[in-house]
């Protein structure tokens, strides 16, 4: 396996990493309500490190963006609208189905869609099952989706050993919005594909290719910062139990940790697709689809070993940790499989 498919796909670990804890500094929010957490961390995930990050690597943000037609622009804005209108619907299977069951049907559904869809959209779907690589890489896929289910089923028997039940378990409402969050969340991978000319066009400027596909986030994530900021902003401005003005009263000390808590873990969250970007750009143009693949399939991996390293399993029994550590090396085995198919 090549030196730069290697990096690729330890990029994509390191992505996912940052994935599975970004979360971890939220929940140590006191006395605000989701709505203005969430909203504190996107500001800073979704508007001011992809705009100063693409400042820094651009020699004219301005003329960068403005070279680029409305028609263009467009459906990158538009998958990473439909890229946030998953992360809302993956809040609300949570909340219906359970960790383990919402992960695993969502997930399941965004790996498959993001991955699968853009080679056949693109007419390509078809020439990978004429060479070895492209099968192997297909079987990859497959693998790491039975890796997914077994995280998954791993999870179900850890909730279950300690008494966890979903907020409002509701199978059907749950269901219904597993499937939209797997379908919608694939939007990101779908945007990345439509901004191709803008990283070519970063490309033709001189920045590393490691960092070509940052300044797109400017735009894909402005879609995203509309569906999910705008979602925040309805709930605070219509809810009666919800307040920004209660919320920003709170003690200095615990409104200072507030704020810093929610801004790490936005910047964490951004960080994922920072390093998304370094995997993508070391994955073989053909094989380019992977990438998100790789990103789901490690982030529930990762999600799995930070339960593990956070004690979350302890005195749950031999056989949820079993089946954990059985879904965990599928996982590991698909990212080998792909990697070979890639060089193939």
């Amino acid at each position: 396996m090549s030196e730069a498919i290697v990096s690729g796909i330890m990029w994509h670990l390191v992505g996912a990493a940052s994935a599975a804890c970004f979360y971890a500094p939220f929940k140590k929010v006191r006395n605000w309500s989701w709505e203005t957490m969430w909203s504190v961390g996107g500001i800073m995930s979704w508007i001011l490190l992809p705009w100063a990050v693409s400042a820094i690597l651009l020699p004219n943000f301005w003329a960068y963006y403005s070279s680029f037609s409305l028609s263009q622009l467009m459906p990158v804005f538009l998958f990473g609208a439909m890229w946030g209108i998953g992360n809302i619907n993956y809040g609300l299977t949570m909340r219906y189905l359970g960790m383990s069951m919402g992960i695993g049907i969502a997930i399941g559904i965004t790996l498959v869609v993001g991955t699968l869809m853009t080679p056949l959209i693109q007419g390509r779907f078809v020439e990978l099952f004429s060479s070895a690589g492209g099968r192997m890489t297909l079987l990859g896929v497959l693998v790491a989706l039975v890796g997914v289910a077994i995280v998954s089923r791993a999870g179900l028997l850890k909730e279950r050993a300690m008494g966890i039940t979903a907020e409002e378990f509701n199978l059907k409402k749950g269901l219904v919005l597993a499937v939209l969050c797997g379908i919608f969340s694939a939007g990101m991978s779908f945007a990345m594909d439509a901004a191709r000319p803008m990283h070519e066009a970063a490309a033709a400027l001189g920045i590393d290719p490691l960092y070509v596909a940052l300044p797109s986030y400017v735009v894909i994530m402005g879609g995203g910062a509309l569906v999910n900021l705008g979602f925040c902003f309805i709930r605070l401005a219509t809810q009666a139990n919800l307040s920004v003005k209660a919320d920003f009263s709170v003690v200095k000390s615990v409104l200072i940790a507030n704020v810093a808590l929610s801004l790490l873990g936005g910047t964490m969250w951004y960080l994922q697709f920072f390093f998304y970007a370094w995997g993508h750009a070391r994955i073989p143009a053909q094989y380019d689809f992977v990438s998100w693949m790789l990103h789901m399939s490690f982030y529930v991996l990762c999600g799995g070993l930070v339960g593990l390293i956070l004690k979350e399993w302890n005195n749950v029994g031999r056989k949820p940790v079993g089946v954990l550590s059985v879904g965990c090396f599928v996982i590991i085995l698909a990212a080998n499989i792909v990697g070979m198919g890639m060089v193939s």
